[in-house]
């Protein structure tokens, strides 16, 4: 049984499933629509033990145009991190100081905080080795010797943050 509290979280992961499968058959066949829904509502009503991840999801407008500031935030730091990495494989007089930092979120939902931690993840010069509470662990090709927690928050995941912050808590 759905409870009520956590019906709009099945209505996301259904309406998400279901506008995936239209992209993916790319028919309007009653056929498809059919199975879509099938599909969409089976894995959607299978996941429930799973729909607590979505606590925290803001669904607004503005939380939608929130999401497309962070993909174009995270492309444009996507770019910069791999001419950087570029920049330091190409010239050997660059300086890399390696170390593991950790950095604090003020993110509270655990999609949040895992969203956080695999954008860091997937910049290039970064890797998110451990995720606990508030606190994650980042391996930092170029961080400064002596950094303080502060400094590293604001380095790392300031941007990423302030822009996930937008449609998660």
């Amino acid at each position: 049984m759905i409870k009520k509290h956590n019906l709009h979280h099945h209505l996301f992961l259904f309406s998400t499933l279901f506008f995936l499968w239209l992209l993916l058959t790319s028919s309007l066949a009653v056929d498809e629509l059919l199975a879509g829904i099938l599909v969409a509502a089976t894995v959607s009503l299978i996941s429930a033990p799973y729909l607590s991840i979505f606590d925290g999801l803001r669904y607004t407008p503005m939380a939608l145009i929130a999401v497309f500031q962070y993909l174009g935030f995270f492309f444009v730091a996507l770019i910069r991190a791999n001419f950087d990495m570029a920049g330091r494989v190409l010239s050997p007089s660059l300086p890399i100081s390696p170390a593991v930092v950790e950095i604090e979120t003020r993110l509270k939902s655990r999609l949040g905080q895992m969203l956080l931690a695999n954008s860091i993840t997937l910049t290039p010069g970064t890797l998110s080795v451990d995720l606990n509470n508030d606190r994650i662990l980042v391996h930092w090709i170029a961080a400064p010797e002596g950094i303080s927690l502060e400094q590293a928050t604001r380095d790392i995941a300031s941007g990423f943050e302030q822009h996930i912050k937008g449609f998660l808590e």
